[in-house]
């Protein structure tokens, strides 16, 4: 039987730590502020993050209610399923560093509840 995932969320800001393991940017855009060498990351996933249209839809609405966090986090869903190989092979990098050990998924969103990584979080574990 394989070991249980173990998948932390983390906001960017934050320092990096130990504990976090191989570090992944799953944000579309790259966020102020913040250099490369402070978000020590393994890798930038850019097609686990939500596309535009999505990010644009749900921007700052996703904290304004329950309703639109559950459309976006369906949505968001929804286009993971549909992803083509750029998703499968982000899937694939994620798994392999989780297999080695703890994964973060890094953000910027200021929200530490209500955010892709979030979102990410539960669709990656529910698979």
């Amino acid at each position: 039987m394989a070991a249980p995932l173990t998948i932390a969320v983390k906001r960017i800001h934050e320092p990096a730590g130990p504990s976090d393991g191989a570090r992944f940017l799953v944000d579309r855009l790259w966020p102020r502020g913040v250099s490369k060498e402070k978000a020590a990351l393994a890798a930038w996933l850019k097609p686990l993050s939500p596309s535009d249209g999505l990010r644009k839809t749900y921007h700052g609405a996703t904290a304004d209610s329950d309703e639109a966090w559950d459309a976006f986090r369906r949505d968001y869903c929804a286009e993971l399923d549909a992803g083509g190989e750029e998703v499968r092979a982000a899937r694939f990098t994620l798994d392999a560093a989780a297999s080695a050990g703890p994964v973060t998924l890094v953000y910027a969103a200021k929200d530490p509840e209500r955010n892709n990584a979030v979102a990410l979080r539960e669709w990656l574990l529910a698979r």
